[in-house]
């Protein structure tokens, strides 16, 4: 298999969500074999959805998307599925090879768990894994295919320090061809030949070659050249239409001149270079902290964790009052989801939440979420009770939630357009103990600053769990609870 041949193509492709939403417009571009490729967008341009038109799950409504005869390809989504959660380890991996009949499947899926470092009892249920876990199978689903081209979906979302590490060396020594959407800077840096770049604006795929860093900054100086021209053709019609107006109020032959003066203006307007909307960040924000709340507000006086697959229980005794934050540590499937949602729903045992507390819950699935909610449902139901529609809808403005994106049901949004709506209903909600759970997952990373901005400044009473140090950092933490420690 040579080197440079073409493994993927798009021919003048286009595909469109009904009337209104298009996600790609007449792109034209290719990937070679043995390239590791980062697909960069805006939260909600169509990034995963690119991966459907690849695979086959979705078609172009027109041009064509072609895939190398002979060539295979296979997905690491970011989510599992409902349904799968229900499935053993091994019936979860079984369901890749409906095709053929597999006689050494329990060997494959071994070898395929021991390359994302993990093992697992293959009749244990898909659900009874922590979502880093998770993660770690959805990964191990694709590898198990041997796939020509690989598509890896947020792949490093949920995965602790050690599973990055021990995926980035796999991709590193990757021989075959691997696209990968991310969140995660320093990761795909790591690896990249190059970068597909979807832009939410203008729906096309611009490619680039040279690591991950690299590309950011030829895409950051060209947006500042962009900026540049567009404030200069700006005040030259500005300047024409000045003018316009002057020999307009003279009369007679002037008024001809002052009509070719307003077309020399529109002419600098029309030149003007769209501004991208997927480089806008969120604005800043900050949580309202419940009212009239004191005293002790958490008390925790043992907790389970899971050791070799099995709960044990720990003893000790932490009491949080408002404006502590805990930072919750601890490796993948130790319990430390487990242990915020118990938290989150009042049902752990050994810890209690004052009573009237207000708990806001930012979970890692989004569960929380009621998927058929339109959005300004999901905003207003979230929202306290002294908020208006106006209230509303301008924290939404805030989270960059256009009037269109606002009647969208929530389920049909993007993995980061619901975080963001998830981060607009705390701001809505005003809790008095604020719970998050891997809140940078599927986030834009220009939007991340300014949430542990927000973070760093709540006054109530905080638990965050976070597997990105560079995020931590920049948050005031006031304790932490290790429960891997002794």
């Amino acid at each position: 298999m040579a080197q440079a041949e073409t493994i993927l193509r798009f021919d003048s492709a286009s595909f469109r969500f009904g009337e209104t939403r298009t996600i790609l417009d007449d792109v034209s571009c290719n990937v070679r074999s043995g390239m590791r490729i980062t697909l960069m967008g805006q939260n909600g341009a169509g990034k995963s959805t690119l991966f459907k038109l690849i695979t086959g799950e979705l078609q172009p409504d027109e041009g064509a998307i072609h895939v190398s005869h002979g060539f295979t390809v296979a997905t690491a989504k970011q989510v599992i599925a409902p349904a799968e959660k229900e499935m053993t380890v091994r019936a979860f991996f079984e369901q890749y090879f409906t095709e053929e009949k597999i006689y050494d499947l329990d060997r494959r899926i071994a070898d395929a768990l021991e390359v994302v470092n993990f093992t697992a009892p293959l009749d244990k249920l898909v659900k009874s894994f922590s979502g880093g876990q998770q993660a770690r199978l959805l990964l191990a689903s694709a590898l198990i295919q041997d796939p020509d081209l690989l598509l890896l979906d947020e792949p490093t979302n949920n995965l602790d320090k050690a599973g990055i590490e021990h995926l980035t060396d796999f991709l590193i020594d990757y021989h075959k061809t691997v696209i990968v959407i991310s969140h995660d800077a320093d990761f795909l840096n790591a690896f990249t030949d190059g970068v597909l770049y979807l832009d939410v604006h203008t729906h096309k795929v611009e490619q680039y070659a040279g690591d991950y860093y690299k590309v950011v900054e030829e895409i950051t100086t060209r947006i500042e050249k962009e900026n540049m021209k567009n404030a200069r053709l700006a005040k030259d019609a500005q300047a024409k239409k000045d003018q316009a107006g002057i020999f307009a109020n003279k009369g007679g032959k002037l008024r001809a001149v002052a009509k070719k003066m307003r077309e020399a203006a529109q002419d600098y307007e029309d030149n003007k270079v769209d501004v991208r909307r997927e480089d806008k960040t969120i604005k800043k924000f900050m949580i309202p902290c419940q009212e009239r709340i004191g005293g002790t507000i958490l008390r925790i006086e043992s907790f389970l964790v899971i050791k070799n697959h099995e709960p044990v229980t720990k003893v000790k005794q932490i009491w949080m009052k408002k404006n502590e934050h805990l930072l919750l540590q601890g490796p993948n499937g130790i319990g430390k989801s487990t242990l915020l949602e118990s938290l989150a729903s009042g049902t752990a045992e050994g810890a209690t939440v004052s009573k009237d507390i207000t708990v806001g819950y930012y979970r890692q699935d989004f569960s929380t979420l009621n998927f058929k909610h339109t959005v300004i449902e999901s905003l207003k139901e979230a929202a306290h009770r002294n908020a208006s529609e106006q209230d509303v809808r301008a924290v939404a403005a805030g989270f960059l939630i256009t009037s269109d994106m606002i009647k969208t049901q929530v389920g049909h949004l993007s993995e980061g357009q619901k975080g963001l709506v998830s981060f607009a209903r705390l701001v809505l909600q005003r809790p008095g103990l604020l719970i998050l759970d891997e809140p940078t997952n599927h986030i834009n990373f220009r939007h991340i600053p300014v949430i542990a901005a927000a973070l760093d400044a709540y006054q109530g009473t905080m638990i965050l769990v976070s597997h990105v140090p560079e995020f931590v950092e920049q948050i005031r933490i006031d304790r932490i609870l290790d429960l891997d420690g002794k």
